[in-house]
């Protein structure tokens, strides 16, 4: 069987269901199941997407509506196909163990059946599981258990941002919350790329994923990995994460990490973010002195780091850096609207589509930017304390 390349963008959050009950309360109310399917599918271009709320009983719900019209197909092996698009069922959980801050783990299933189980066991340890990342009352390793001994993945989300990631806010290393062998892959989050999460040996044996961790449509895939499968499933997705038979992930394309907004360490009393020339662990702001900081995710790795330099294990896919569109100057939602009505999708914009093409339809200095943005080149401002970096225009 011959192998393709497959776009895929493997956490994205469901704002709230078609009947008005919300799931992720931070998110979008028009990120419904259908639309973030039919978005990624249209618009997007994307060949897979992750929705992570799909433990919610009235997301569920909405999915066999659309199996029962037709509109939708369950695969034989994992996953449900829309069209263009095979969506993985996944569920985001927070886990705090004693002693520990909160962490967020994603729970990957292969089919509706399920994750349908998997509800009926988290109804016993929570308070509501009709919303999104919400705390789970078991320790770590017994929600791990529990998701490997169903079928599922375990994969911890965004690992080192400063808020709920294993990392970033509960310990300096996985054995202390989660059984490493039990890990199927670590999800890197917007603020971190491949060299930065070098700086530590023991995720040298993982498959790294990026994902838009979207709480809007537009946001879907602002962060996605390039997959190389026999055909977009949730077994295929297995075996590309333990790189069997071929199967892999080929590419990680996501911000260059001085775009995230907790890249590099705030401070909340002058609001100024740290300078990024330092790579010292910074205890207090060099400029007022104040010790109300947030940590960045830099200084987040520099401190757990047991590396002084990044050292990626042979064969470890490339960190390739892709600006979204939305921050393209000057691209604004009419000319983007033109260009998908001439070029379908924003993947055929972003790597398919020449630099002559582009220009033809919005112009050089857009078309320039969209070149810039392939390869690396756009100068960016520095994002931290919350705040997304930018472009810069001068």
């Amino acid at each position: 069987m011959s192998l393709n390349a497959y776009y895929a963008d493997l956490h994205i959050h469901i704002g709230r269901t078609e009947a008005g009950q919300a799931v992720k309360i931070s998110a979008a109310n028009n990120l419904t199941f259908y639309n973030i399917a039919r978005e990624a599918s249209a618009r997007k271009g994307m060949d897979v997407v992750g929705i992570i709320d799909c433990h919610s009983p009235g997301v569920q719900a909405e999915m066999l509506h659309y199996l029962d019209k037709g509109d939708m197909e369950e695969l034989k092996e994992g996953g449900i196909r829309y069209h263009q698009t095979t969506i993985l069922l996944g569920c985001e959980l927070e886990v705090r163990d004693p002693g520990m801050k909160a962490a967020h783990l994603i729970a990957y299933f292969p089919a509706l059946s399920d994750m349908q189980a998997f509800t009926a066991w988290l109804r016993k340890h929570m308070k509501n599981v009709q919303l999104s990342s919400q705390r789970l009352y078991v320790p770590a390793r017994e929600l791990q258990r529990e998701v490997i001994d169903r079928g599922g993945l375990l994969v911890p989300a965004h690992i080192f941002t400063p808020h709920k990631s294993v990392y970033g806010s509960c310990c300096a290393r996985l054995n202390e919350l989660l059984d490493p062998d039990g890990i199927a892959a670590v999800e890197l989050g917007l603020s971190a790329d491949t060299t930065m999460a070098a700086h530590i040996g023991e995720l040298d044996r993982y498959t790294f994923l990026t994902n838009s961790d979207a709480h809007s449509l537009p946001k879907i895939g602002r962060e996605y990995n390039k997959l190389q499968l026999a055909e977009p499933t949730f077994t295929e997705f297995r075996q590309a994460l333990e790189g069997l038979n071929g199967r892999r992930v080929l590419a990680n394309y996501g911000l260059n990490p001085r775009l995230g907004k907790y890249h590099r360490t705030y401070c909340g009393s002058c609001e100024s973010i740290i300078d990024e020339r330092g790579e010292s662990v910074v205890e207090r702001c060099i400029y007022c002195g104040s010790t109300k900081i947030v940590r960045g995710v830099m200084d987040r790795i520099l401190a757990i780091a047991d590396r002084e330099t990044p050292l990626a294990p042979t064969g470890r896919p490339p960190y390739i850096y892709q600006v979204p569109l939305e921050y393209i100057p000057g691209l604004g939602p009419k000319t983007l609207a033109k260009l998908l009505d001439r070029f379908g999708t924003e993947m055929n914009m972003l790597h398919r589509t020449s630099y002559q093409e582009l220009a033809e339809a919005a112009g050089e200095s857009i078309a320039g930017y969209l070149l810039a943005a392939r390869t690396g080149e756009l100068e960016l401002e520095t994002g931290g304390g919350g705040k997304y970096g930018k472009v810069k225009t001068e």
